[in-house]
């Protein structure tokens, strides 16, 4: 029971890797506000707890989508303690030059701006309580980017950035800003990031992982976990790699 008496918002948490720190962060206790543009997903998910899970269907990639979760937390929980910004979005392998531009606001709206929106609604709360712990969910991608995914690659390098810049400047209030930097798991993005979904194309892109599996969202769950937990008060500002050794 890591999270006893916590609440903590969630993105993306109605499938994949939201999905397992949703569930996670009920089993050790805490209360979650899932919030997901996929109506079904978070309702599905809060079902199997509902008197820990509040659904709200929104658009993180826009601020009243976070307003929205931080008021359900405040009014239904009484109080708010943790932030993941687990959704994202990328696009299937395609040169740079070629990946048109609405694809591309696409990625930054939703992997980027929405952290910015995060940060505006949750943090001052954070600072009035000198308490709080915030969670980025990048990716192997903004540490050892892959050809054709330039654009995902250079969204998830300035989440990996911007959780370091945030650790600095909201220690001194008492918050604790991490990330976590998964390789593709079998979620409803893997056929995204190869472009296929055959066996042939899972043997390649596994031969690059050394403990030789996809990451599950209970890997994921685990992680954040930690990382939101009194465990890590002495952690901030890092990017762990959840990767089963692909960056090494």
């Amino acid at each position: 029971m890591r999270l006893e008496g916590r609440t903590a918002i969630v993105t993306g948490g109605g499938s994949g890797f939201g999905e397992g720190i949703v569930r996670k962060f009920v089993a050790e206790g805490a209360r979650v506000v899932l919030v997901d543009r996929d109506g079904d997903g978070a309702r599905r998910v809060a079902a199997e707890a509902p008197d820990q899970i509040a659904p709200l269907v929104a658009d993180v990639s826009r601020a009243e989508g976070f307003a929205s979760a931080r008021d359900i937390a405040l009014s239904r929980f009484g109080r708010l303690d943790i932030l993941v910004n687990n959704a994202g979005v990328g696009h299937t392998p395609k040169p740079l030059d070629e990946l048109d531009e609405a694809d591309f606001d696409r990625i930054a709206n939703v992997n980027m701006r929405s952290i910015y929106h995060g940060a505006r609604a949750i943090v001052p709360h954070f600072k009035e309580k000198g308490y709080g712990a915030i969670l980025n969910v990048a990716s192997t991608g903004g540490v050892s980017p892959r050809p054709n995914l330039t654009w995902y690659n250079a969204s998830k390098g300035w989440v990996i950035t911007a959780t370091r810049a945030m650790a600095v400047e909201l220690a001194p209030f008492g918050i604790r800003v991490n990330a976590i930097n998964p390789v593709a798991g079998d979620t409803p993005l893997l056929k995204t990031f190869m472009g296929a979904d055959t066996p042939d194309v899972r043997e390649k892109f596994l031969a690059t992982i050394p403990i030789g599996r996809f990451s599950t969202p209970e890997d994921m769950g685990n992680a954040a976990c930690f990382l939101c937990s009194d465990e890590a008060s002495m952690v901030t500002g890092i990017a762990m790699e959840v990767d089963g050794g692909r960056c090494i």
